[in-house]
């Protein structure tokens, strides 16, 4: 589902958020890397496939996956923040910008009033699913049938829903449906097939010969993660390596809770990062071939959100109760 969307929001906003940025005098390269990165925010917050996937394989709780997100995809934001101001501040040629003549005969504001009432259903259905998740009142599927039973009676209530848009969203539905279904199916037969061939305890009695130890483990880990991030897509590199390691993180005790938010950073970030960045590719095929925007321009551009990406990992590492504070 979120990596669909995912798929879906750089599409979106290359389309939207682009055309306007460079109206607005906005440098291409400045415009396309917001973009660039903040498609890949979202897998840290709720739902996320990428953590119901790795709660299958590792046997751990969604619910608390989710919540472990919440304080890493904060941070994550925050850093996007203050590094935008700061490349407004030092390249001020990378980010570019400028007021546009004749704003003054743009729409008037909203009032507060307005904006609060328009907002506020949509507020109310993100509470009462994300809020009865974390309180225990129904699990992370039983939450999803609240949010889209919540959000159908939203869009009837409004009149936006016609016939023809329902089945467009059943449809939609079945198909995401059948995807998740079949990269569980494929998670089990791969982690039964690893079990049974030995593999997995080979590697953990691998790096308990060598003493590594975990933080040696660990570094190996997310330098191969970040390395297959730029050639494949990130479901893709979890179903490889979580059931690869996951018996040597057992050995030594780890927090799997957070390991996961640490494997999901990292593989983030390799679609942000050249030769092979989905996000990228994605920009660059809904821009067309016809656009001045190259695809060095992109890449160029989502470095630096991909850097700040990698802070934020090193952070999660260090302060391993970032993502554990709220459990």
């Amino acid at each position: 589902l979120r990596r669909a969307s995912r798929i879906a929001s750089a599409a979106v906003f290359t389309k939207v958020a682009v055309p306007e940025m460079l109206r607005h005098g906005y440098s291409a390269r400045f415009a396309v890397g917001v973009v660039a990165g903040s498609s890949v925010l979202g897998m840290l917050i709720p739902p996320s496939l990428l953590l119901i996937l790795y709660g299958v394989l590792t046997e751990k709780s969604v619910g608390d996956l989710f919540v472990a997100g919440i304080i890493p995809g904060i941070v994550l934001a925050i850093a996007y923040s203050i590094g935008i101001l700061l490349m407004g501040r030092f390249t001020p040629g990378f980010v570019g910008g400028r007021i546009v003549a004749g704003t003054e005969q743009a729409a008037p504001l909203m009032s507060a009033g307005e904006m609060a009432a328009r907002m506020m259903p949509v507020v109310a259905l993100v509470v009462l699913v994300l809020g009865g998740l974390y309180a225990g009142l129904f699990t992370p599927t039983e939450a999803g049938a609240v949010g889209a039973a919540g959000a159908l009676v939203l869009a009837i209530i409004k009149r936006k829903l016609s016939r023809a848009a329902l089945w467009q969203v059943l449809v939609e539905t079945g198909r995401i449906t059948a995807s998740i279904c079949f990269l569980i199916i494929a998670a089990q037969l791969y982690s039964r097939m690893l079990a049974v061939s030995g593999v997995t305890e080979l590697l953990r009695a691998l790096t308990v010969s060598t003493g590594l130890g975990f933080p040696g483990l660990l570094t190996i880990f997310v330098l191969v993660v970040l390395l297959l991030g730029t050639i494949l897509d990130s479901s893709s590199i979890m179903l490889i390596t979580i059931p690869l390691v996951l018996p040597a993180l057992v050995s030594f005790n780890v927090d799997l809770i957070w390991f996961g938010i640490v494997t999901l950073l990292a593989v983030e970030i390799g679609l942000l990062t050249p030769p092979f960045g989905i996000a990228v590719f994605v920009i660059k095929a809904t821009l067309g071939n016809s656009s001045p925007i190259t695809l060095n321009d992109i890449f160029a551009g989502a470095l630096p959100f991909a850097a700040i990406m990698l802070g934020v990992l090193l952070l999660v590492i260090a302060f391993p109760w970032l993502a554990t504070a709220l459990l």
